[in-house]
């Protein structure tokens, strides 16, 4: 008498296969909406005085010295008065 299943395995197989799929699915949507959240948040946090990353400007380099030390208070408002002239 014939049961339904191909062999040994039942439901032909896909018995284990929907719930993965299911929990796939579902572990798939939170990323997806948890990645857009953080996208559209991220979008609106840069502000416009400030100079996107990779594009900073001479006065910016020369306040990172002073603030690491490298160059002393004269030498950085020498230096900045050069800049602004």
């Amino acid at each position: 008498m014939y049961d339904g299943s191909y062999g040994w395995m039942p439901h032909g197989g896909m018995y284990g296969l929907g719930w993965v799929l299911m929990v796939l699915f579902w572990v798939l949507l939170i990323v997806g909406i948890v990645a857009l959240i953080k996208w559209l948040l991220s979008s609106g946090q840069q502000r416009p005085s400030e100079p996107r990353e990779g594009r900073r400007t001479a006065l910016d380099v020369l306040k990172e010295r002073y603030a690491r030390g490298e160059i002393d208070h004269e030498e950085f408002e020498e230096r900045r008065r050069r800049l602004d002239d």
